[in-house]
């Protein structure tokens, strides 16, 4: 099954939109790595000519949502009209399709004659679980505004599931987002870890952990960098730094206070972050994530992780409380309490965890694992599809 050649095939990838390379955006480039010869569809695209060269996408083809005047500023507010969008665009030419879906690519209309695999980044969390959250932060939790975007969400959401019936085999980026889909879709997937590129994380050459623990993130809400700020604030004898900016940065400083184990680097380029952490002693990281990159960035550089015990990062860190190859310890609540008692127990196991493991660990999520797993993953569907006799790079029609 596994030496089915896919490479005469007629392939269309879907993505939701490309505003600028990010996290699904490497995803995207490494599925156009395995298939250089498909044509790459989106709702909208601001991309720049370095980061069009960086994709290396064959040909994009925008919606028509994309020709509104100056809609880079206002494309997210436009999630009423992606359904109709994703689903103009006509791909019955294709064999095989493969979305990249963190909001409405996966429900393209395809037929019974092509393989639609979608890879899921996570279902909408806005129109999901977070749906209450995001309608409390954006001010749309009452009033007109209020009833509008409710009404709206609750249409997203019918569309949605029933768009689930058009996908031939679900890829999730982790187990958690797999619980997710199977909850809202009702449907099973098989787990792909997105790929982290670790070429620039290494451990260094006579390496030295100096007196200090580090977090790295952009200061929004969920990423909880201010937990971790009111939980050092408690322990003056242990050094924090902070890379990073963002709307939370007013309210971490005030947390912050004037206690002097703590420093607020703002943000800091490639260099500097890789170089604090190859040096921290641990790297803290409080937020529920679907996945979480940095994580294992950390690793990468010999460094163990302090995580909250929830969402991905339960998938990309060994609790070395439970396993003597451990790679950092987990804390059960987001407190400031939880948080401190966990920094009090790597302390007494820091020794434990050597550096060696903390990197192989994360080679694990290798662009060339995701590369070998998505091809794998993508054969055995079209094989499945239409049988081993089928000669791929004719349609069957």
């Amino acid at each position: 099954m596994t030496d089915l050649d896919l490479s005469p095939l007629k392939v269309a990838v879907v993505h939701d939109w490309l505003p600028t390379i990010a996290g699904a955006e490497r995803v995207l480039k490494q599925i156009l790595t395995v298939f250089p010869q498909a044509d790459v569809y989106t709702l909208f695209e601001f991309l720049n000519d370095e980061q069009k060269a960086y994709l290396g996408a064959k040909s994009i083809t925008t919606s028509y949502l994309n020709k509104l005047p100056g809609v880079e500023k206002y494309y997210r507010k436009l999630l009423s009209f992606c359904p109709q969008a994703i689903e103009d665009f006509d791909l019955y030419d294709y064999d095989l399709v493969i979305s990249s879906s963190f909001a409405a690519a996966k429900g393209v209309i395809t037929g019974a004659h092509q393989v639609h695999v979608s890879y899921v980044h996570s279902p909408a969390r806005y129109a999901w679980d977070l749906t209450h959250q995001y309608l409390r932060q954006t001010g749309l939790d009452k009033g007109l505004k209020g009833y509008l975007a409710k009404g709206m969400l609750s249409r997203f959401r019918i569309w949605d599931a029933r768009t689930a019936n058009g996908v031939d085999r679900f890829l999730a980026n982790s187990h958690y987002i797999r619980r997710r889909i199977r909850k809202v879709y009702r449907r099973d997937a098989d787990v792909l870890y997105p790929p982290v590129d670790l070429s620039n994380f290494r451990i260094p050459a006579n390496a030295q952990k100096e007196d200090f623990y580090l977090t790295a993130s952009r200061l929004v809400p969920y990423k909880r960098i201010d937990l971790i700020a009111a939980a050092f604030a408690r322990m003056p004898d242990r050094k924090l730094v902070v890379i990073g900016d963002g709307p939370e940065m007013p309210k971490i400083r005030k947390i912050s206070g004037n206690a002097p184990n703590i420093s607020l680097l703002g943000y800091q380029g490639n260099a500097a972050m890789i170089s604090h952490m190859q040096n921290a002693k641990a790297f803290v990281f409080a937020a529920e994530e679907d996945f979480g990159i940095v994580p294992l960035e950390a690793q990468a550089c010999g460094t163990p992780v302090i995580a909250f015990g929830a969402g991905g990062a339960t998938e990309t860190v060994i609790d070395a409380a439970k396993n003597m190859q451990g790679t950092g310890l987990f804390f059960d609540e987001q407190t400031p309490e939880s948080l401190c008692t966990a920094v009090d127990r790597f302390e007494a196991l820091k020794e434990r965890i050597r550096p060696a493991d903390c990197r192989t660990n994360a080679e694990k999520f290798s662009p060339e694992a995701f590369r070998s797993g998505l091809a794998a993953l993508v054969t055995a569907a079209y094989s499945e599809f239409h049988g081993s006799a089928h000669n791929p790079g004719s349609s069957g029609r």
